[in-house]
């Protein structure tokens, strides 16, 4: 009986000693963890304490997905949302991220910081483009506005900077596209060829999706669709190199001496152009009501073939009633900062607006307000940089 007694206290006993071990090691590992952790590069001891965790045979399986997984949110997810961010300071930011992890079988969670690098400089910043002081403290490295009528010079800030110029390449997309005089109505299949393989960026045209020509050039100039780009370029006769050609080609017709495509979409740095040169591409894109009506449209619902999906215009101010924006298209990219070009009715003037590398995601169409509400109060005189007054540019 005593014996019997014995036994279960001692069984009892050292189950309450071996949850006692297990909650204090759970505690020492929590600890561990909680301390700030870049997620850009792992530490030897973090791997160090992983090979601990495998010999002593607690779920290595189990640990690996969960390090794995962090792993990947980490390094990825954290260079992408850093990426997308409205960085409108040039400083990390830190952000507190919940990580899960098991010990003994049991699943624990702890919330740790994790410190996100800033975003890496445009080219306009590299070349210093930023620190060319202008007296309306734009927020774009580019900023030059000409009468569409006269050609006449109202505002120059380093017009001549060759920079990359991201989905404003999508106005020579759609004129190759017209000039090719290809039937609108055809049904263009997305494919794997569409997918954006530099930067990796997503889309809502999932492959397999079956849009007209014209449905696709809308959603192209409109939302800045890349798929319905690259597969209006893949569709050109002769392939996306005829189609490349083509682009190049008119831009030298255009006499855009400044300009280079590699890519319809603008999803690459080797996009690149002036101020000047975007100038005399508006100017051409104006040309074409297609354009113009697609470009300047609110909002607009395409069918796959599998759902109906609903667009959104890139430019916040076609929705402004108080702006008369004629043609426009917005672009994005780390390298070329945010871009915008328009023709717009200012005091019933025709006007052409470039600004382009500018710093924070609204600041471009911030800037736009600035040079409109100038040119209202009569402006001066045209504010012609160093880098413009007799220099080659960037």
């Amino acid at each position: 009986m005593k014996t019997d007694m014995f036994s279960s206290l001692k069984v009892i006993h050292g189950a309450a000693r071996s949850t006692a071990l297990s909650v204090a090691a759970s505690m020492v590992l929590a600890a561990a963890l909680g301390t700030p952790v870049s997620t850009f590069a792992a530490t030897p001891a973090a791997s160090a304490k992983t090979s601990k965790h495998a010999k002593a045979g607690k779920k290595p399986a189990a640990a690996t997905k969960v390090s794995g997984k962090a792993v990947k949110a980490g390094s990825k997810g954290a260079v992408a949302k850093a990426a997308a961010a409205d960085d409108d300071a040039p400083r990390a930011s830190v952000k507190r991220k919940r990580v899960t992890y098991t010990s003994n079988g049991r699943h624990h969670s702890v919330v740790r910081r994790v410190a996100y690098e800033p975003r890496q400089p445009t080219v306009g910043q590299a070349f210093g483009l930023h620190e060319t002081p202008d007296a309306l403290m734009l927020r774009s490295s580019v900023a030059y506005v000409v009468d569409q009528n006269t050609g006449e010079s109202l505002f120059d800030k380093n017009s001549r900077a060759v920079v990359p110029i991201a989905s404003i390449t999508k106005l020579m997309t759609a004129m190759v596209v017209l000039d090719s005089k290809e039937p609108m109505t055809d049904q263009l299949e997305v494919t794997d060829e569409d997918r954006d393989y530099e930067k990796n960026t997503g889309s809502r045209l999932s492959v397999g999706s079956v849009l007209s020509r014209e449905d696709m050039l809308h959603i192209a100039l409109m939302a800045s669709e890349n798929r319905a780009a690259a597969a209006l370029s893949r569709y050109y006769p002769g392939g996306r190199p005829a189609f490349l050609a083509a682009m190049n080609a008119k831009a030298r017709q255009l006499g855009m001496t400044d300009t280079h495509f590699e890519n319809p979409t603008g999803l690459t740095s080797q996009n690149v152009s002036s101020a000047r040169d975007l100038v005399k591409m508006v100017n051409a894109a104006y040309q074409y009501p297609l354009i113009r009506r697609f470009s300047t449209d609110r909002s607009y619902e395409v069918y796959t073939g599998k759902r109906t999906l609903a667009y959104n215009s890139t430019n916040a101010l076609v929705r402004n009633p108080t702006w008369e924006i004629g043609l426009q298209k917005t672009g994005f990219i780390n390298e070329a900062g945010e871009c915008l070009v328009m023709q717009a009715n200012i005091h019933g003037r025709p006007m052409v607006l470039v600004l382009l590398d500018s710093s924070g995601k609204y600041s471009r169409f911030a800037d736009a307000t600035r040079l409109r509400t100038w040119l209202d109060n009569g402006g001066d005189q045209a504010r012609i940089t160093s880098a413009d007054a007799g220099g080659p540019g960037t």
